[in-house]
């Protein structure tokens, strides 16, 4: 049985790991209210931006650009978003699981694949199983701008025109709200599914194809940095969550351990009590 000193310094090193945890749930709280905010404030500009590349690929039906034009799939490209860091809870691992799943579906071997890491833990992990990581990026800050996404989102899109892999997959995790995410897999190129809704007619200068031809990189790279700040609120969401049941679960160890010091403390004042009655009464 612990002593009463060992369970007093358990009592301690709790407190103290309950304070860092409580400390790090309120930071991860304040970043998810800003990461939201990007993400939430990004959308007007790709519903926009694909409704305008929809209309423009519609009226551009035999337009033969590389990015529109689906050909034999040899390699497959996985641009893949985790963290650079652990204490995400589920966040990490969701994702990892997710599209490990989806290559064992679609490929036999992994010389099919081609890994794009955006984030330390994904490098780190398909690194370890053996998969080629065509490109990496890591270091990213807690609110990611375009310019820190936009070298590596125009480097993979170049990899698919330049025939290095022949389809793309984007996997993140979409934020739904602080406790909530879903690992979701989109298929960013070749770009066969733009479709629009707007009923807006366009008057094109220069010609469609030469639009397309600068239009169609940055909606790709657009798509990259928008599932990058989705996947940021995601992060710092079950970071928060991680933290505050690291807390609780903190709280209520406390809880036990006070109640077994007591009870420890208790038993010792009981035994001496009783030796000293016992002394006396052996002095009679």
């Amino acid at each position: 049985m612990a002593s009463l000193r060992d369970i007093e310094n358990r009592i301690k090193s709790t407190k103290k790991t309950s304070q860092i945890t409580k400390a790090m749930q309120m930071v991860s709280a304040s970043k998810l209210t800003r990461a939201e905010m990007n993400a939430k404030a990004f959308v007007p500009y790709m519903d926009k931006i694909q409704e305008v590349v929809g209309s423009i690929a519609a009226s551009s039906s035999n337009s033969n650009h590389p990015m529109l034009v689906t050909r034999p799939v040899k390699k497959t490209g996985y641009i893949v978003i985790t963290s650079d860091r652990g204490l995400v809870g589920g966040y990490n691992a969701h994702i990892l699981r997710g599209v490990t799943r989806a290559i064992e579906e679609r490929h036999s071997s992994k010389d099919e694949v081609s890994i794009v890491a955006i984030g330390g833990k994904g490098e780190e992990f398909f690194s370890r199983l053996g998969f080629d990581i065509i490109d990496s990026l890591t270091g990213l800050s807690d609110h990611p701008s375009f310019g820190e996404v936009k070298e590596i989102a125009n480097r993979a899109v170049g990899m698919f025109t330049e025939g290095v892999y022949d389809e793309v997959y984007l996997c993140y995790n979409h934020f739904i709200s602080a406790i909530s995410s879903e690992v979701t897999e989109t298929k960013l190129l070749p770009l066969t599914e733009i479709t629009s809704a707007s009923t807006t007619a366009y008057e094109f200068e220069p010609s469609s194809e030469e639009i397309l031809e600068v239009l169609l990189p940055q909606y790709a790279e657009s798509l990259i940095y928008g599932a990058v700040l989705d996947g940021k609120a995601s992060e710092h969401a079950s970071s928060m969550t991680a933290m505050k049941t690291a807390t609780d679960n903190a709280s209520d160890l406390i809880d036990s351990l006070t109640l077994s010091f007591n009870r420890a403390r208790q038993a010792a004042i009981t035994q001496q009590i009783t030796e000293i009655v016992g002394g006396v009464a052996a002095l009679e």
